[in-house]
C-alpha cells in the first residue's frame, strides 16, 4: 500500500510559508504586473485577453450606427469635416445687423466708380466718339502679333458662324442656321470699325454679343484682323508690290 501512494503525485500539495500570498496575486487581472499591489498596465496580455472583445465591440457600435444614418433628426448634423462649409462672410441678398438698413448689398457711395469701371475713354471702350457716332477707325495699332491674336479669336468665336474666311458659310449655317451675311460684300466693307466693334460687343438681330467672353482690346484685334481677311479677299494688283507684280502675271 505504500508503494502504490508513493507513486501517486499528489493533486494539492501542501501550502508552504509564502505560498498563501502568491495565491492571493492570482486574483487580479493578468493585465496588471506583478500581481498584488501592481498596478503597472501589460499592454501585451490585455489585447491577449480582451482585443477581441474590444474588436466585437467596436464593429457593434459602427453596424448600429450604420443603421442610424439617414434616419430623419431635428437635431443638427454632427460636422466632423467641416470642410468650410459654414464661413463667416457675408453672402448676396442675405440679411446683416451691421448696417441700418439691414442688407448686405450696400449701394457705392454717391460719385464712385469701381477700379478698372471707369471707362473715360469712349473711342476705346465704346466704339464711339463724344457725340455717339462709330468711329471710323480702330484706336489699337494693327501689328503682326496682334492680327494673329486676332486671327486665333476670330476662329474661336466668329468662325463657327461666318466661317474662317468670312463668307457666311460656317459649320452651324451648314447645318441649317440662318445665312448670315458675307463679310466682304460691300455694305460690310464700307462699315466704320467702331460699327464693328460695338456688334461685337452688344450684338446684332440673331447674333449675342460678346462683350462678357472676349475682352476690350481682343475686340478691337479681331476687327484688325477682319480688315486683313477682307482685303485678302478683294486685293487688287496695286495691292501687291512692284517687284513682285511680274511673278503674279505669269501665273
Amino acid at each position: 500500500m505504500s508503494m502504490i501512494s508513493n507513486s501517486i503525485i499528489p493533486l494539492n500539495p501542501p501550502l508552504e510559508k509564502g505560498d498563501l500570498a502568491r495565491n492571493k496575486d492570482s486574483f487580479f487581472p493578468p493585465f496588471l504586473k506583478g500581481g498584488r499591489g501592481d498596478y503597472r498596465f501589460d499592454l501585451i496580455n490585455f489585447a491577449k485577453n480582451f482585443g477581441p472583445l474590444v474588436m466585437v465591440t467596436f464593429l457593434l457600435i459602427a453596424f448600429l450606427s450604420g443603421c442610424y444614418r439617414g434616419r430623419p433628426s431635428d437635431k443638427p448634423p454632427i460636422h466632423l469635416n467641416p470642410d468650410m462649409d459654414h464661413q463667416p462672410k457675408y453672402k448676396s441678398q442675405a440679411a446683416s445687423a451691421f448696417f441700418d438698413n439691414g442688407a448686405t448689398m450696400q449701394p457705392p457711395p454717391e460719385g464712385t466708380v469701381a477700379r478698372g469701371w471707369l471707362k473715360r475713354d469712349r473711342a476705346y471702350y465704346f466704339g464711339e466718339d463724344s457725340t455717339g457716332e462709330a468711329i471710323a477707325q480702330s484706336p489699337v495699332a494693327a501689328t503682326q502679333t496682334g492680327l494673329q491674336r486676332g486671327q486665333e479669336r476670330f476662329n474661336i468665336y466668329c468662325s463657327v458662324c461666318h466661317s474662317r474666311i468670312g463668307d457666311g458659310q460656317g459649320i452651324i449655317v451648314q447645318r441649317g442656321y440662318v445665312p448670315l451675311p458675307n463679310f466682304h460684300s460691300e455694305l460690310i466693307r464700307s462699315y466704320p470699325d467702331g460699327h464693328i466693334f460695338k456688334v461685337i460687343s452688344n450684338g446684332v438681330r440673331n447674333m449675342p454679343g460678346y462683350a462678357q467672353q472676349i475682352p476690350v482690346e481682343d475686340r478691337w484685334l479681331i476687327v484688325s484682323y477682319l480688315r486683313a481677311l477682307q482685303r485678302s479677299q478683294n486685293a487688287s494688283i496695286e495691292d501687291v508690290p512692284p517687284e513682285m507684280r511680274g511673278q503674279i502675271s505669269h501665273r
